[in-house]
């Protein structure tokens, strides 16, 4: 199951769904430190929350969601490292991850001893059901990849994660990608 923005119990979710247009009125319109907050569960790095806070009003969602791809290109190794720490594992249905908790486990302790952070990838575009059979080749197949090329990976991934966290935030679950 893909993981969506999930604000904090001590940041408001009164930016949560409702109509997209009247989430991004709220969002262009919002205090800066709570959309600095909100910001933060899609996304855990605090420069990327503040440039793509500091940008608004945005005209639509497309625009804010390529603000917030730019602002995730332009996270430097340590704000990309501080954020991927913060990111959970991916989430799976409770009767799976029972069935494949040794091969996921030794798959995530492989990852994260090559690459010094938690796997990360999103999957808004998988079912429930077909999480598995992407998790686990995923982890294969970059266990092969050299360090830098798979930091340009996690971070395209975050990207991909954020941006399903924006406009899931935003009631916009069917708005496109500006970058798929």
């Amino acid at each position: 199951m893909p993981t969506r923005c999930r604000p904090p119990a001590d940041i408001p979710a009164d930016l949560g769904p409702t109509l997209p247009a009247q989430n991004l009125e709220r969002f262009n319109t919002a205090p800066a430190p709570e959309v600095h907050r909100t910001l933060l569960t899609c996304l855990h790095s605090p420069r990327w929350a503040h440039r793509v806070a500091a940008h608004r009003p945005y005209p639509d969602v497309p625009s804010l969601l390529a603000a917030a791809d730019e602002a995730t290109y332009d996270l430097d190794p340590e704000e990309l490292a501080g954020a991927l720490a913060e990111e959970p594992l991916p989430k799976l249905p409770a009767h799976t991850y029972a069935a494949a908790s040794t091969a996921l486990s030794a798959g995530y302790a492989a990852y994260e001893a090559r690459f010094g952070h938690t796997f990360v990838i999103c999957l808004d575009a998988a079912a429930p059901d077909e999480t598995l059979d992407r998790i686990l080749p995923a982890i294969r197949s970059r266990l092969t990849n050299d360090p830098e090329d798979e930091r340009g990976v996690a971070r395209e991934e975050l990207r991909r994660l954020a941006s399903g966290r924006l406009r899931g935030l935003l009631g916009a679950a069917t708005a496109p990608s500006v970058h798929l």
